[in-house]
């Protein structure tokens, strides 16, 4: 009754079964832990800093990653120019950053935003930052790039506003060098609003990481299908043998009778 497992029709669907299955399941598997790397991600960016906790030197965290993103870092130094980042919000209020480049004792200047003002951007609202040598603690922040939320990349502000926090947008403003981060205050004074750390690239939960689980659920169902018409295959071909034995198939009509 199974002898037409072993014909070579069945052979090829045998393998392509034998080999499709594990297939899909390593691809469901795979996808599956690519969401829960996500997960853990998100869950490690989001996760409480302590209320003690000691700041690191800058140099210290650098370069920023998934664990130093958000970390309190200290730099030494002067403040110097200062510029205005405008059409950012906070708390659904639309503002501005002030932002300040401080040349630390290394030599290399950092970008510090000291705070966030409500309105549109003007120079008479921000307050000038401390002269001198002054010691800044705020938390670490990877550069901005076009693709950042919230950021203006389209251009065309006037002198003295910055659309995008990062090294590359401050290269031909800032005659030092630079570091590849920017740290935002947490207490500021003179009124402004804290600006509070943003978790790290690809941390988030956001529709990449839920098209991770959907791929997911998409390989587990392929596998499931496969597995449904082989199934079926056989089910049909036991039930033909079972007919032509109990001779409920018709007969071939000779050839040349029409």
């Amino acid at each position: 009754m199974h002898r037409f497992l072993l014909t070579p029709r069945w052979w090829g669907i045998n393998v392509f079964v034998a080999l499709g299955v594990p297939f899909c399941l390593f691809m469901g598997s795979w996808q599956l832990g690519r969401f829960e790397d996500r997960v853990e991600s998100h869950r490690e960016a989001t996760a409480e800093r302590p209320a003690d906790q000691v700041a690191a030197p800058l140099d210290s965290l650098l370069p920023v990653d998934k664990k130093t993103s958000g970390r309190l870092a200290s730099a030494s130094g002067e403040y110097g120019e200062q510029l205005l980042v405008p059409e950012r919000t906070l708390d659904g209020k639309s503002g501005f950053y002030v932002l300040t480049l401080l040349k630390t004792d290394s030599g290399k200047a950092v970008p510090v935003v000291r705070g966030w003002l409500p309105g549109t951007a003007d120079a008479a609202k921000a307050p000038a930052a401390p002269a001198g040598r002054v010691e800044v603690t705020g938390a670490l922040q990877a550069s901005e790039n076009s693709g950042t939320k919230g950021v203006h990349a389209a251009g065309g502000l006037p002198a003295g506003q910055l659309g995008v926090i990062g090294a590359a947008s401050l290269v031909n403003i800032v005659p030092d060098d630079l570091y590849d981060a920017w740290l935002t205050v947490q207490s500021p004074a003179d009124g402004m609003t804290p600006v509070p750390a943003q978790a790290p690239v690809n941390t988030g939960l956001d529709l990449k990481a839920f098209q991770n689980l959907g791929y997911t659920g998409e390989w587990f169902v392929f596998a499931a299908f496969v597995l449904f018409m082989w199934f079926r295959l056989y089910r049909r071909e036991v039930e033909t043998l079972r007919d032509a034995e109990a001779g409920l198939l018709p007969e071939a009509e000779p050839a040349g009778t029409r």
